[in-house]
């Protein structure tokens, strides 16, 4: 498909995720639109370097009209704004279930009205909880292991249901565990890197628990290929590697890529509480590369070099040590 010229809305654009995707279309050619939340700094987070070239709208996806208004003349919708801190969801799940769950409302309830040709909604391998089977598959049970999972599950539904109701051309992505530069310190990559470059022992949580890691430019991708393609309308697509490595060995791997000799240890406030912790998360890809023609391109070696560079290079964490939720 040719995106030159096509209207573009990408919610949550300033962060992470949001602001790769957000290149990478610029790059194709289309006429982005970026709501982001507003602060006082009036900041469009990641975005700041490339904001003359794009259309930033400063709003909260918890604010109806605000929505509808950044959605009015838009073919495409790609919905990545959420609150993803799952101990944040430990201690705030009234805000999580706000902006994850009545934001997704709001981008499709606005849809109604604007027609875009596709939404495409962000979920999470989190909706899975603890692997029943590996690997997962889209038709693997959901569980609620924490309120934010529980959020994005309810977020989920409400796409299926505007589908089945209303027709929608809705397309769920419900990407692996994503990483790369730009992300937070909160997950447990940028918070290794971080440390182990600033010396000393490390501090880590469970150690036993797998997960699947996406390189960030692979997730970006994977959101562009599923809404190009119309027979991904009404489905739900992992984007996983089929790989998984848990995290005490992730450590290990992250040490010797930096080429440091480091001690970790457990530190009792990285613990996430009751049976909330997932386990083992290992997704399978089968349905994406089917559907979409998606595989991913970066190998968790390649993506922890770059990450690790764009670390080193910045230096964006202060006091890496800190536990940040």
């Amino acid at each position: 498909m040719d995106w030159k010229g096509r209207k573009v809305l990408v919610t949550g654009a300033g962060g992470f995720i949001g602001s790769h995707l957000a290149e990478a279309l610029l790059g194709l050619g289309a006429e982005v639109t970026a709501l982001v939340r507003y602060t006082s700094r009036s900041s469009a987070g990641f975005l700041d370097p490339i904001a003359g070239k794009i259309r930033v709208l400063s709003n909260d996806i918890t604010e109806s009209s605000g929505v509808l208004a950044a959605m009015e003349g838009q073919e495409f919708v790609f919905h990545l704004a959420a609150l993803i801190g799952i101990p944040f969801s430990f201690e705030h799940p009234q805000e999580v279930t706000q902006v994850n769950t009545v934001g997704t409302l709001n981008v499709l309830t606005a849809a109604r009205h604007t027609a875009p040709r596709r939404v495409v909604l962000t979920s999470t391998s989190e909706v899975y909880g603890t692997a029943r089977y590996v690997p997962i598959d889209e038709d693997h049970p959901l569980q609620a292991q924490s309120p934010y999972s529980a959020s994005k599950i309810a977020a989920d539904k409400l796409g299926e249901s505007f589908f089945h109701t209303y027709e929608m051309p809705v397309i769920t992505v419900r990407p692996f565990n994503t990483y790369g530069p730009r992300q937070s310190a909160r997950a447990v990559i940028p918070s290794l890197i971080t440390q182990m470059l600033a010396g000393g022992r490390v501090k880590l949580g469970a150690t036993t628990p797998t997960r699947d890691f996406n390189f960030v430019k692979d997730t970006a991708n994977g959101f562009i290929k599923a809404a190009e393609t119309e027979a991904a309308i009404g489905e739900t697509l992992n984007l996983a590697t089929g790989k998984e490595i848990s995290i005490g060995d992730l450590a290990k791997k992250i040490a010797g890529l930096i080429d440091k000799e480091m001690e970790f240890e457990t530190e009792e406030r990285r613990i996430r509480p009751g049976t909330s912790e997932v386990m083992r998360l290992c997704g399978s890809g089968e349905k994406a590369a089917a559907i979409i023609g998606w595989t991913p391109e970066f190998t968790l070696d390649e993506g922890l070099r770059q990450t690790i560079d764009w670390l080193r290079d910045t230096g964006s964490v202060d006091d890496p040590g800190r536990y940040r939720v």
